[in-house]
Parts: structure tokens; C-alpha cells; sequence
């Protein structure tokens, strides 16, 4: 049987609800892991109905976490990125994006943008689900086309991030 969005969004809720912390945001990535596996949830949410590179699915109106719907179409290379003051997980449901982790050699300050280097970098593929904490340097890049489902801490659309350059 598969998972519901209403489910799966109170199971998230009660794992955050428990424990805020690292511990409980590794929790809702492994329970993001079993979604991304569930073809009826992906189909249902990420299916060709949805073809919005960013789609809310489910806000929580106490803790502020989203669960969000990512349909990007083509090739695509982000700029490396934190979330600011909050966190993110990245499950990917189809396709291939090869995340690259930076290690901040220069922190931003006074609107100047902050200097990275080259951490690691692997792929993330159907299944795969990454917790990205609070100060987590990343950035993402396809080639082809990918659908992901990505939790936020927080609001993304609502958060003020700090700007990298590579080194």
C-alpha cells in the first residue's frame, strides 16, 4: 500500500515535533527515502500532471517545515547555496543530479558573497535521499531531467541566504 501526502506530512510532523534537532531531521530523511520509493506517492506528486519546478505540497502551519515537488526539465546548474538559517532534505525520485558539497573557506560578510572550495561530490540517484543542515554548503547539477521531493526546515521562498563564489 502506499503512503499518502497526508500521512506522510504527520509523520514528519511527529518526528520534528519529538526532536527539532539533527537526530530528528535524520529521521525525516530516512522516512523521505521510503516515499521516494513508493511509485504511486512519486506518480501521484511528481507524475506528468506536475510539471512545476516548484510545487508546496504541504506546509506546516506550527513547525513551518514544507514538503515540496521538484520537476525540473533539461539540464540545470545551481550555484553553490546554503538555506540560510534553516535546513533542507533532498530525495530524488527520477533522474540523476550530481550534488557537490563546498567547504566555506571564507565566510560571507557585509553583503560580499562567501568563498568555497570543493568538499566532495557524488550522485544522487532514484531512492537517495540527503540531509543538507544548517550552514551546509551544496549545489546541485543535471544534466538531464529529474524529479525530486525536498523538505525545507522552513519556507525557502521566505528565507534571506548568503551568497558563494567558488575559490
Amino acid at each position: 500500500m502506499g503512503h499518502s501526502l497526508e500521512e506522510f506530512a504527520a509523520e514528519c510532523r511527529d518526528i520534528l515535533s519529538t526532536d527539532p534537532g539533527a537526530a530528528g531531521r535524520e529521521k525525516v530523511r530516512q522516512a523521505l527515502e521510503k516515499v521516494l520509493v513508493d511509485k504511486e506517492f512519486v506518480a501521484a506528486h511528481l507524475g506528468p500532471d506536475n510539471s512545476e519546478p516548484r510545487k508546496i505540497l504541504y506546509e506546516d502551519p506550527e513547525l513551518g517545515f514544507c514538503i515540496v515537488a521538484h520537476v525540473y526539465e533539461g539540464a540545470k546548474e545551481s550555484d553553490p547555496h546554503d538555506h540560510g538559517p534553516s535546513w533542507a532534505i533532498y530525495g530524488q525520485a527520477k533522474g540523476q543530479t550530481t550534488m557537490t558539497e563546498w567547504r566555506v573557506k571564507k565566510p560571507s560578510e557585509n553583503g560580499e558573497p562567501g568563498v568555497v572550495e570543493v568538499d566532495a561530490v557524488y550522485d544522487m540517484t532514484p531512492g537517495m535521499a540527503k540531509l543538507y543542515d544548517i550552514g551546509h554548503v551544496h549545489s546541485p547539477s543535471r544534466t538531464g531531467s529529474t524529479r525530486l521531493i525536498r523538505i525545507e526546515g522552513s519556507n525557502m521562498d521566505k528565507v534571506s541566504r548568503d551568497t558563494f563564489v567558488r575559490a
